[in-house]
Formats: C-alpha cells, structure tokens, sequence
C-alpha cells in the first residue's frame, strides 16, 4: 500500500513503512523520521538514505528513489555514485580556495618547526614579491604549469637562488593543498620531468668565497680599527672559533665556562644539515677569552649586544663588518679559511678538524667508533689556529750564497 503524505505525517510508531518500488520511511526509536532505498547490488542488499522527512517531502523522496533506480539500471551502485559524487562536490568547493589561502594555511602548520626568524620573515617577502601578484588570487584548480612559468620566467636568471628556492616553496605548498584534499593532479611546480624542461639549470655560484688563509693576519689588524666594536669582536671571535655567525650572534653568557675554556652550543641553536645532533664543545684560546673580557654587558644574556635594545646582534651586523674590509668574502667563508690552513700548515687528522667544525664525521660507521668529541685535540688545533693567526706572515727570502762570501 503506497504511502501519502497525510499517512506519512501521522505514523509515530518506530519502523519502516514502504512506498513501493525501494522507498521506505524509516522511523527510529528515537522519533528520527527519514527516507530510505532498499535495493540489492550481488544479492547483497543495502540501504541508501534519500534524507530527513523534514528535509524532504514524499513526493522528493520518490523523484530521489527513482533517480536511484536509474543508475541501477545503468549498471551502478547508487551509494557508491553518491559517494562519489559528494567526493567531486568537496573538491569543487575545496579548489575555490586561493593559492594565497593555501600558502597562509601551510605557514599555520609547519612554521612552527622553523626557528630561524630569517626563514620565517623571508616566507612572507617573497611571497609578496614573487608568487602573490601572480597567482595569490587564483583558486587551487586553476594553478597549472603556465602560471608558474609566468611567475619566475622573468626573473630566473637575474635572481637565479632566489626564485629557485622560492620555486621550492610553491612545489610544497601546492603538495600541502593536494594532502589537504584541496586539489588533484600533478604538482605543476615540480621539477623533474616537469619544468627542468622549461627552465635551464644554471650553475650554482659560490656564496661563501674564502680569504687565503696567508692574508688572515693583516685582514685581523684591520679589523681592530673598526668603529663598531662589539661586531668587529663577533667577526674575530667567530674566525679564531671558525663557528658560524647565528651561533655567534645568539651566544648566551650561560654557554660559557671561562675556567675550563670551554663554549658549548646548545644542539638546538646548530645547523642540523651538518652538525651531530648533540651539543658542540667549543675550545676557547687565550686571545678568545680576551674578547670575552672586554665585551660590554646587559641584563639579556646575549654576549653580543645589538643596537636595539634587549636583542643581540643583527642578522647582517658581522657581514657588513667584512665587506668593510675585504668585500670580496664572506663570514662563511672564514671557516673555509680555517679549514685550509689546517690541511696545509698542520698535520691534525682530518675528523679532529671536521669535529672542530660542528659537522658530523664520516660514516655511521666511523662516527661508531669515535663517541668522543676529541675536546682535548681540538684544544691544540684552536690555539694553533689563534697563534697563527696573531703572527704576521713573511714570505721567505732567497739569499745567494756568494752574498755571504
């Protein structure tokens, strides 16, 4: 007996009341009134909700039921089709979202891991000044490999590091998009077999140009003539310690132990593509704890004061010092100058120099069998390093024999 909407409205008794043809209205112990589509796929049978009586007249229920019918007819799972076709809903609504809400979002999640504040701040600018004009507005669906080419074309070649790494970023983030359930496809930033094809990989420069080891001396004295004292002693105190300039800047008076001569960076505060995971023991020379010595003090804890109060030295305090003298280096670099006058002027092996670095030595293997960190080694090779440093170096001078006749 087929239902009627007068019927329907009036049965309160929990069941299921058919209408024919597959179409119940189910009602639950709870009073929760809705329609249902009994049907079998493989002699299996199963139930496809059509939706709330209150959402849904009889007559809707019927048209829901009939269109049911119609894909079984054509051979498909009505559930399954539905599900399906909810999936391709989300998505559509998904896509609208722009690239720049995309990027905002994946900022949200993963830049809480990042703890350089230089990396953070760089996100934003070149997001504003190289991806947002282009492509900020558009929805995820509509970003393709012709507007990325549109976005670091003009500028892959005059800003080579820049866009690539900027490049890096959008790849990412539109992965972050496709985990999100925000978009499908191929990631139209990668690289391989995709836009390597495009772009022309060119030849990465050396950024960190190393001073001779021969000229460090009088690079030093020129350095003692420089007005802003507590950077010049940052750039001095990082070449005798051959460390890197953000463990420098952001050296804290608690990491030191002037008795043992001895500074111990915090694992934490290392570069983790290179160094072991644990702290790194720094030996302190002599001419190292002078500089220590005379530093002025504030109640922040950073041995390195800034100009700004209550912050330690800026990002670019110790580069600018430098290029001041020899523009034609960096601050990186000096490591590399320390590392040179090691394998040519001493006879120290080469994982005590590599330790003296921070860097993680060999393979897992090697590094097994030295769980040491070599302190008592490593204190040689930096007073060696600071001596030679303090002395000038004289080229030798060829006297003829018969001179001294």
């Amino acid at each position: 007996m087929k239902l009627s909407q007068t019927r329907a409205d009036k049965i309160k008794a929990p069941g299921r009341y058919g209408d024919g043809r597959g179409l119940y209205m189910q009602i639950t112990k709870t009073q929760n009134r809705s329609w249902v589509f009994r049907y079998e796929v493989n002699g299996r049978e199963r139930m496809m909700g059509l939706g709330a009586c209150a959402d849904f007249s009889l007559e809707e229920a019927r048209e829901r039921a009939r269109l049911a019918r119609q894909l079984l007819r054509d051979g498909l799972d009505p559930i399954n089709s539905q599900r399906k076709t909810r999936a391709k809903n989300i998505l559509a609504a998904a896509s609208a979202i722009s690239f720049r809400e995309a990027a905002e979002k994946y900022f949200e999640v993963h830049s809480v891991k990042w703890q350089n504040k230089k990396h953070i701040a760089q996100f934003h600018s070149r997001m504003n000044e190289i991806v947002y004009p282009i492509m900020g507005t558009l929805p995820l669906r509509s970003i393709d490999k012709a507007i990325i080419l549109k976005a670091f074309q003009p500028i892959w070649l005059s800003k080579n590091a820049t866009a690539a790494r900027t490049l890096s970023l959008v790849k990412m983030i539109l992965d972050f998009a496709k985990a999100s359930g925000w978009r499908d496809g191929d990631n139209p930033a990668a690289w391989r077999g995709n836009l390597a094809h495009a772009l022309p990989k060119l030849k990465t420069k050396n950024h960190h140009e190393a001073l001779p080891f021969t000229q460090i001396y009088d690079f030093l004295k020129k350095l003692e003539n420089e007005p802003n004292h507590v950077a010049a002693r940052a750039l001095e105190f990082a070449i005798l310690t051959a460390t890197r300039t953000g463990e420098v800047r952001l050296a804290k008076w608690d990491e030191f132990d002037t008795e043992e001569k001895r500074w111990c960076i915090p694992a934490e505060r290392l570069k983790t593509r290179t160094h072991t995971g644990k702290d790194h023991t720094v030996p302190l020379s002599s001419r190292v704890l002078d500089i220590l010595k005379g530093l002025p003090r504030d109640d922040t804890g950073y041995v390195f004061i800034g100009t700004r109060k209550g912050q330690p030295l800026g990002h670019q305090a110790l580069d600018q010092v430098l290029k001041r003298i020899n523009p034609d280096v960096t601050v990186h670099g000096m490591r590399s100058t320390f590392r040179d006058w090691a394998a040519e002027k001493t006879t120290y092996a080469n994982h005590v120099v590599e330790m003296a670095l921070g860097h993680a030595i060999g393979s897992a293997v090697e590094a097994a069998y030295r769980r040491g960190d070599l302190f008592s080694q490593r204190v040689g090779l930096m007073n060696d390093w600071a001596r030679y440093c303090s002395a000038p170096q004289h080229s030798a001078t060829v006297t003829p024999i018969r001179a001294r006749l």
